[in-house]
């Protein structure tokens, strides 16, 4: 027989064995090599000592019987062989797959204790410093709490995160939470509302029967942590035992030297029913206040959520969402969430006509033209828009004009050639303007500030 006329016969044989062997013995039929036949001797190979000595002591005639039916020869018989080599790779093969699999274990038991650690945490998955855009209005905010997250209280106790609603207070809250869990987890992580945090002490106190029980758990849960994430503290202000409670556990943490993160919408010494106790003590460390994201971050965010979740859209659609919801991060994802759903049920594609359609912003009055941008940034400088449209060379008029050409690029679908069009200038002069002031930006923080009260103007901050 040739190879395959041999391999074709030995499968003939195995299939007839397996439907009439025992299960148990499956494991060692399909251990068997098939090596040759000659002379009515058919030989077969295995790597596993115990498969060739347990089919001979117990099915060897039977085996025999099946061999001389198939191959019509009342002489055929098998021949079972041991072979180490075989045995050495077998061996191998198993330590390999005993290996992945306790990887593979270990993996899913470490991803199982983490999941479970965020839930005790009470943290949302989604919120990670991997998906926060960063931009001007957030990056020191940003790079602070990553810094705690790497070095849980050793500065920056307390870190105070404060600013309007929307723009990603409880989102780097909880980056911090997640960074260090992944890193270290043995470190205990608590985030809760402020609101949770009193409704679990006004329920403790109620309890009578078991009070003192009661207060016990309560101090465990909350002064038994390493980092301490309190969401919008501002819904303490007049709750009198609620900030005596809210200041013990701070005492408690902070003297343990334990990270303490909390975010408010204000100040404190702008929520007015707050004890100067506690607004000292949020004080302490370091506060940051994060500011409503410019239009280059804005554009970023939906870019990010268009690629996050794998949605293809216009660029000019993305564009119109980024210019005009403007007052928080929750306004725009809402803005693109709802474009996303409508072009999804109605089987259409994420253009420029289906944002405004189902947006529905004014594009009339607060339309931002060439016109309008260079008017405001002249009224900035205090100069005159036709000269910053001329040839007027001054310092003062150079900057706004570049300024005036960068903000027409950023904050307009109009291409570099009909900019240089409004502006009488060449399309290398446009380019060379608009770079420059993306450049200075970055490092100059006059510049930086001038550009944001601009768009205040402009109403696209």
């Amino acid at each position: 027989m040739d190879n395959i006329e041999l391999k074709r016969f030995w499968e003939k044989v195995k299939e007839e064995l397996l439907g009439s062997l025992p299960e148990s013995v499956h494991p060692w039929l399909y251990s068997l090599e098939v090596s040759g036949y000659d002379k009515g001797v058919l030989t077969v190979v295995t790597g596993q000592a115990m498969a060739r000595d347990w089919l001979k002591k117990n099915h060897y005639d039977q085996i025999n019987k099946i061999l001389q039916s198939i191959s019509n020869n009342a002489n055929s018989r098998i021949n079972i062989i041991y072979d180490e080599a075989a045995a050495k790779q077998i061996k191998k093969t198993v330590e390999k797959i005993n290996k992945k699999e306790a990887e593979l274990q270990l993996k899913e038991q470490a991803m199982e204790n983490l999941s479970c650690m965020h839930s005790s945490a009470n943290l949302n998955l989604k919120y990670k410093f991997e998906n926060f855009v960063v931009g001007e209005n957030n990056k020191f905010a940003h790079d602070a709490a990553l810094a705690v997250a790497k070095n849980p209280a050793a500065k920056y106790n307390p870190l105070f995160i404060y600013g309007s609603a929307g723009l990603g207070k409880t989102h780097l809250m909880q980056a911090i939470g997640h960074y260090i869990l992944f890193n270290n987890p043995k470190l205990k992580v608590k985030y809760t509302k402020t609101d949770d945090y009193i409704n679990d002490f006004i329920s403790n106190i109620r309890n009578t029967n078991n009070y003192t029980e009661n207060m016990s758990k309560f101090y465990k849960k909350y002064n038994n942590i390493d980092v301490i994430l309190i969401d919008d503290i501002q819904f303490i202000e007049s709750k009198e035992k609620s900030m005596e409670r809210m200041q013990h556990t701070f005492d408690t943490l902070y003297n343990k030297g334990k990270q303490i993160v909390i975010t408010s919408d204000r100040v404190p010494n702008d929520i007015p029913k707050l004890t100067d106790a506690l607004a000292s003590r949020f004080q302490m460390g370091l506060m940051i206040e994060l500011l409503p994201p410019d239009y280059d971050t804005r554009l970023e965010i939906v870019k990010k959520l268009a690629k996050d979740n794998d949605i293809k859209a216009e660029q000019e659609a993305l564009k119109y969402m980024a210019l005009h919801f403007t007052n928080n991060v929750r306004e725009l994802e809402g803005a693109f969430t709802k474009v996303c759903a409508y072009a999804e049920l109605s089987n259409l594609s994420i253009t420029l006509e289906l944002a405004k359609k189902i947006l529905k912003c004014n594009d009339s009055e607060d339309d931002i033209s060439f016109e309008k941008i260079t008017n405001i940034t002249a009224s900035y400088f205090e100069v005159d828009a036709n000269d910053i449209k001329g040839s007027a060379r001054s310092q003062k008029v150079s900057l706004a004009r570049q300024l005036s050409i960068y903000l027409c690029r950023e904050l307009t679908n109009q291409s570099f050639e009909n900019i240089g069009k409004y502006f009488c200038k060449k399309h290398t002069t446009i380019l060379y303007a608009h770079e420059q002031i993306k450049n200075k930006i970055k490092t100059q923080q006059d510049l930086s500030a001038a550009l944001r009260e601009i768009k205040q103007a402009l109403k696209v901050v």
